[in-house]
């Protein structure tokens, strides 16, 4: 048995492929499902989607590759929270995604009550709604639910938990560091669950699951589920399992990950960091698998733009065609987009920012609009950067990029343009997959290190151009359009 199953639970569609010792992919299958929007800001899933359609995506994948895999490495959406029965294996409310708003007042609340600072150092990350400690700490506000879960009724876990429940018949409760650590109730120092922390957000003893390392048997699938027992071997939030899969295990490496959000991580080494300005401290995985620590940032709309453009506004007819209509234009004809639907994430913070569009005129085509909103996803992930390496001593040399919105040419060769570094993209932007596929192998013996995991990838470099010069230019031009966000969002908020 010479390959892994990689299930890749993302927040619009769940994905699967068996990745042979090779490296080549023998088998791949996706499906889609739906998010639900009840309020403004509110973002969930029907839990039973996650399962469903990871389970799906196995089947389609499994079929394809024709061979029976040593195991299963899983990677996931790592904010989005998940309350279950633990008899019935059935969710008891529906999912609240990472990218769900509800929480913000309490939110500030918090940090209102001087709150902030401690959580802050124990964890690593700020008080927002997108971190699952205030999500389970809301649902938890129903009575019923609070004296279910206080008698030991329930479970809660973020989604790689809630997969594993599943596909173990509920004999297995467990997550990993990445994604504990992205809960507001994980101490980085400890790589364990925080007492006073759960005291803060009022989680009962015993709701969460254990904590284990990121590659290692933590239990065995139901044979009826995908027709054979295969042991789960390999835990990673999606972002860490990027990071992971591209080979980020040396302190100033760095990837970027172009999702529905726009993801980076700089790998730190064996000790958690001091986080600078807007940036996250995070657990990630060693060369090995084990408990390393990173520097994170976050945009929280980025793939997901171009999605609301041709959903939501039927300017496209499909992404693919956003780099065309990008170079069809010299520039954005002095529109800029900000895409805070959701709030504006690293290294701003302001739960409360709302998409905003600058510098309309009567001349403003489609064109103008796709390539603005292109720009968006390069600039804040530029944001993100500079405000990492602010509070680093390690030069970045390099980008490593992955994702679905990387296999956009235009779009790269932006990035490297403000960045005036080299973007290496590699042959499979599937990392997030391959990077919970290499966390199984070694822990299976499919691959004997990381190194030998990671020889046969190939690399697209985008090298920056003329378009680098105006760099700082562009930036400035950016960094107003973004302050009218925020203005809006803060004059709201006092008003």
């Amino acid at each position: 048995m010479a390959s892994i199953l990689a299930l890749d639970q993302g927040t619009t569609s769940s994905r699967a492929l068996v990745v042979h010792q090779d490296g080549t992919v023998l088998g791949h299958g996706r499906r889609q499902f739906p998010q639900h929007y009840p309020e403004p800001g509110w973002v969930e899933h029907d839990a039973e989607d996650l399962i469903t359609s990871t389970v799906d995506a196995a089947r389609e994948a499994l079929a394809a590759a024709g061979e029976r895999p040593a195991g299963i490495g899983i990677t996931n959406q790592r904010e989005t929270l998940v309350l279950w029965d633990r008899v019935t294996l059935r969710a008891v409310a529906p999912a609240i995604v990472w990218q769900d708003r509800r929480t913000a007042a309490r939110c500030r609340e918090l940090k209102d009550a001087g709150a902030e600072g401690a959580v802050r150092s124990r964890t690593g990350l700020v008080l927002d709604p997108y971190f699952s400690g205030t999500k389970l700490e809301w649902l938890l506000r129903d009575a019923t639910l609070r004296r279910r879960a206080e008698r030991g009724d329930l479970a809660a876990g973020t989604v790689d938990s809630w997969l594993i429940a599943r596909l173990t018949g509920g004999r297995e409760h467990v997550t990993d560091h990445t994604n504990a650590s992205r809960t507001l109730l994980y101490a980085l120092e400890t790589g364990e669950w925080d007492r006073d922390l759960t005291a803060l957000f009022h989680v009962p003893d015993g709701l969460l699951p254990r904590i284990a390392l990121s590659s290692g048997v933590v239990g065995e699938t139901d044979p009826e589920i995908l027709g054979m027992a295969l042991p789960i071997a390999g835990i990673a939030g999606d972002q860490q399992a990027a990071l992971f899969g591209q080979g980020c295990v040396e302190p100033g490496l760095a990837k970027n990950t172009y999702g529905t959000g726009a993801f980076l991580l700089l790998y730190a080494g064996a000790r958690a960091p001091v986080p600078g300005r807007g940036l996250l401290a995070t657990a990630a995985c060693d060369r090995r698998g084990g408990r390393g620590f990173a520097l994170e940032g976050s945009v929280f709309i980025a793939g997901a733009v171009m999605q609301w453009l041709r959903d939501a506004l039927g300017l496209l007819a499909d992404v693919a065609e956003s780099a065309e209509l990008a170079a069809s234009v010299d520039d954005t004809g002095g529109v800029h987009f900000v895409p805070a639907f959701v709030g504006l994430g690293s290294p701003h913070w302001e739960p409360l920012a709302r998409g905003t569009i600058t510098g309309l005129t009567r001349g403003t085509t489609r064109a103008h609009l796709v390539r603005a909103a292109l720009e968006s996803i390069a600039y804040g992930s530029s944001d993100l950067l500079v405000a990492m390496l602010e509070g680093s001593a390690v030069p970045l040399s390099r980008l490593r990029v992955d994702g679905g919105a990387a296999a956009n040419d235009w779009l790269m060769q932006f990035q490297a343009d403000l960045l005036g570094v080299p973007v290496e993209r590699p042959d499979n932007v599937e990392t997030t997959a391959l990077g919970a596929a290499a966390l199984a192998g070694l822990a299976l013996g499919v691959w004997p290190d990381l190194d030998t995991f990671l020889a046969t990838r190939r690399m697209h470099v985008f090298v920056p151009g003329p378009l680098a010069a105006r760099r700082s230019e562009l930036l400035r031009k950016w960094h107003r359009a973004v302050g009218a966000a925020l203005h809006w969002a803060r004059e709201g908020s006092e008003g």
